[in-house]
């Protein structure tokens, strides 16, 4: 079966993230830009006019898509790289993913998720 990960990371820790991925064999990605908080609620900042609340705080979505096997590995490969010890290092959710059909050529499942160099060539 294949999962999709989508990890809510700090911006900061994107450039990190990429590269540990790639190290491992991931190398396809989506990234996206949102915002939001978790248990913290936000952040307190104090402007000129005096103490004030952001509770919308940037981060950044990846989402990966890749076979079962990988899952664990990938994981902890995000984990590592995202983690900075301080309130805010974000979440990962790992949802079933059906199929996954690559448009320019039609392959469908496991094919579709294969490129030159990634996580299964390297395991072989």
């Amino acid at each position: 079966m294949t999962k999709k990960i989508e990890a809510i990371i700090r911006e900061e820790k994107l450039h990190d993230v990429k590269v540990a991925l790639q190290e491992i064999g991931i190398v396809g990605m989506n990234v996206t830009e949102c915002r939001g908080h978790g248990r913290q609620g936000g952040i307190e900042l104090v402007g000129r006019t005096g103490p004030y609340r952001v509770d919308l705080l940037p981060r950044l979505q990846v989402n990966i898509v890749l076979s079962d096997h990988n899952l664990e590995k990938a994981i902890e490969t995000i984990c590592q790289a995202a983690e900075t010890g301080s309130v805010g290092d974000g979440l990962i959710f790992v949802y079933p993913v059906e199929d996954v059909i690559r448009i320019r050529t039609g392959e469908r499942g496991h094919d579709a998720l294969m490129y030159p160099d990634d996580i299964d060539v390297r395991k072989r």
